[in-house]
């Protein structure tokens, strides 16, 4: 079994497809390596291709203020995405470069043993739950897999684009905080 540390060295090696060819950085994920809740996105954009840092940009900021609305800091959760590469442009990955890639968000799930995984956006959606998921219809929706609460929101950068998805974003966040107070109550 890989440490963090030790996949994270594998990911700056990687060549497995064509994004490595265009990155700046490779943006592994970061945060609390034992956190309860980890938060995945569908790939880096800009700003994060440039710092080698997970949802740093305007989408990444306003993601932040959603967790301290919730109590929560960056610190205490764990953030990733799908393809660890910028896609050219801010595009969504294409099904080959998120191939190549699932394997190193799967190994950092298995080392992080989240008991809550939070999907923005449907990109990660689709690949962590199901493939034909409809982010409208079935974000704020729970589905168990493996032991793991599971729940598909929206993307932050929807929300920039869409005033309208704010609301049910910050109602999804609040009820990330109320399973995770579940899931840690004292017997």
């Amino acid at each position: 079994m890989y440490t963090l540390d030790e996949l994270k060295q594998i990911t700056y090696k990687c060549r497995r497809c064509g994004l490595c060819k265009g990155r700046t950085n490779v943006v592994f994920g970061q945060g609390n390596p034992k956190a309860d809740i980890m938060f995945i996105g569908e790939g880096p954009g800009r700003q994060e291709d440039l710092k080698g840092i997970a949802f740093i940009g305007a989408a990444g900021q306003l993601f932040t203020k959603g967790l301290n609305a919730i109590g929560l800091k960056r610190e205490e959760i764990y953030i990733a995405n799908i393809v660890k590469c910028r896609p050219p442009n801010n595009r969504n990955p294409k099904e080959d470069e998120m191939k190549a890639c699932l394997p190193y968000l799967r190994w950092q799930v298995k080392i992080i043993k989240p008991k809550i995984i939070v999907c923005l956006g449907s990109v990660a959606a689709k690949k962590i739950i199901d493939e034909n998921l409809k982010i409208t219809k079935q974000r704020g929706q729970w589905i168990e897999k493996k032991g793991c609460m599971i729940l598909p929101t929206f993307h932050p950068a929807a929300l920039l684009r869409d005033e309208n998805k704010k609301r049910p974003f910050w109602e999804d966040l609040k009820e990330v905080k109320r399973m995770y107070k579940e899931i840690n109550r004292p017997e």
